[in-house]
């Protein structure tokens, strides 16, 4: 089937009409053109935040997600009245031993959430993918160390991350050119969770673990509510 369009690559502005690109002999050309998160992160939608230092995973387990004093292993807050669903595309993590001797593994994760949050202070400011400056997000971002102060009641466990993990590993004493391969990876959430205006997602471990520490982080899209 033979379609008339225009032949060869185009150069359009936002608001103008974009003929269907065609080859040279009528053929329809369809392509991916730039990586699948470009356009939104063009025009400035998506946002990151991760650690800027390693973090033990002591303090990041699922009991210590009962009061405002929890730190989340990464997380993202949505405040109240922001506008905006903060539509979850990715999610990093890699954990690693810190120690030789005495080692336990962190557990298994989950993704804790709590909603109807119009107090929280802390939380740092998301990087714009765009732009790589720590601006523009309506969101506070957390990242290892940062205590959800001002949490309303607790953190619940709504599900468990996919990442690969440690949870079967101990040891009493490595040799000092022992390796431990580091677990996690990136886990592709696609937009299958959103977090509205005054939710807030949080990954924690199951295990306390001071033997293990972690580098984490969040890729969104901000989209209107």
């Amino acid at each position: 089937m033979n379609i008339n369009g225009q032949v060869g690559p185009q150069t359009n502005s936002d608001g103008g009409f974009s003929p269907i690109r065609t080859g040279k002999q009528g053929d329809l050309i369809a392509s991916e053109l730039h990586g699948r998160f470009y356009e939104q992160a063009y025009r400035g939608n998506l946002y990151r935040t991760g650690n800027t230092a390693i973090t033990a995973l002591s303090a990041n387990t699922i009991t210590s997600a009962t009061s405002a004093t929890g730190t989340p292993i990464t997380g993202v807050y949505n405040p109240a009245g922001s506008g905006v669903n903060l539509v979850l595309l990715q999610a990093f993590l890699q954990i690693f031993a810190n120690s030789l001797t005495s080692g336990a593994a962190p557990g298994g994760f989950a993704w804790l959430t709590a909603l109807a949050q119009s107090a929280i202070s802390t939380g740092a400011t998301p990087i714009n993918v765009k732009t790589l400056a720590a601006s523009g997000s309506v969101a506070k971002g957390f990242t290892g160390a940062i205590a959800l102060t001002g949490l309303s009641g607790s953190m619940g466990v709504a599900f468990p991350a996919e990442f690969p993990n440690l949870t079967g590993l101990t040891y009493t004493t490595l040799g000092s050119t022992a390796m431990i391969p580091s677990a996690g990876g990136i886990v592709n959430i696609d937009g299958s969770i959103i977090v509205p205006p005054g939710g807030v997602l949080g990954l924690y471990n199951t295990t306390s673990s001071t033997t293990f520490s972690q580098m984490s982080g969040l890729l969104w899209e901000e989209v209107p509510a």
